[in-house]
């Protein structure tokens, strides 16, 4: 006769404490608790809730992980993992919390009399299959939750290296650092085009000193930053071309058709004079210090 998995929930239940310390001890011993990342008490929780709707899924739904009877199970299992995604467990740590079940639900199997040891084979090899897909259900959703906080974090380190400075009425600086690609010049294009919108700026300058290399892709990318400004009513320069660049922009002809300088400086210099502006030296009785003054107050 063969026997049914539901009859492991039975055992389940009547072994509760038993399989609870024999499962806590190997997960603390394959240094759960280690890292500090989690407490004894939230590892003794996790486990007393799961072993009780493990439970609960043996008893209705068999050995059919698909069973509707699983899904608080599976539940359960997707909250400890993207929890542990983010506090940085590893892959094969957060697995440890399924695969280490295995060895007390088979010690409790085993001392059974009731079972004789065909049946005993086949339920244990039924609940090895049921552990198996529970293990990578949890991976699964492990994998996915780690890929989330990958996308996240790529995005706002993005956002931080495109910041948008004002430089005076009406100039924008963007310095990029970094390569610059199709998705981070979406993030560059929308800073740049917010801040003309916030300032009503008429230059834009944007600085590539920390742009390792310009090819012919990363040209475009930075036209279509030139060309969206403008639709916005903004000019732009192109500042921080170094010789290495230009050499290389020419063997590709590449042509940017915009305004280039060699330094911010000399953007800013350009930016000041098509904005009626210009910077002049002054002395008052003490060290020099530079003003900026438009033409019409030179003339006074």
């Amino acid at each position: 006769m063969a026997a049914n998995v539901s009859s492991v929930a039975e055992l389940v239940g009547s072994n509760e404490e038993t399989i609870l310390a024999e499962w806590t001890a190997l997960q603390k011993k394959a240094g759960g608790l280690q890292t500090g990342r989690i407490t004894e008490n939230e590892l003794a929780s996790q486990s007393r809730d799961f072993l009780h709707l493990l439970r609960d899924g043996l008893a209705r739904g068999g050995n059919d992980v698909s069973n509707p009877a699983y899904e608080p199970a599976k539940q359960l299992l997707s909250d400890v993992s993207r929890s542990r995604a983010l506090q940085g467990f590893s892959p094969s740590e957060t697995a440890t919390f399924i695969f280490s079940l295995k060895q007390p639900l088979f010690n409790v199997l085993n001392r059974n009399t009731t079972f004789s040891v065909a049946q005993a084979a086949e339920l244990t090899w039924s609940v090895t299959l049921l552990l198996d897909e529970l293990g990578l259900f949890t991976l699964e959703v492990f994998q996915k939750s780690r890929e989330e906080v990958i996308v996240r974090q790529q995005r706002e380190i993005a956002e931080l290296s495109t910041p948008v400075v004002k430089l005076w009425d009406g100039i924008l600086a963007l310095p990029l650092i970094g390569t610059l690609d199709s998705q981070r010049t979406q993030v560059v294009m929308e800073n740049l085009l917010q801040a003309i919108v916030e300032t009503g700026a008429e230059i834009a300058i944007i600085d590539i000193t920390g742009v390792p290399t310009v090819d012919t892709l990363t040209a475009q990318h930075l036209l279509k930053t030139v060309a969206a400004a403008r639709l916005m009513g903004a000019d732009c320069i192109i500042s921080g071309i170094r010789p290495q660049i230009a050499q290389t922009m020419v063997h590709l002809g590449v042509e940017l058709n915009v305004t280039s300088k060699a330094s911010l400086a000399d953007a800013l210099a350009v930016a000041l004079e098509h904005t009626g502006r210009a910077v002049t030296r002054l002395k008052k009785g003490g060290p020099a210090f530079e003003q900026t003054k438009t033409p019409a107050e030179k003339g006074r």
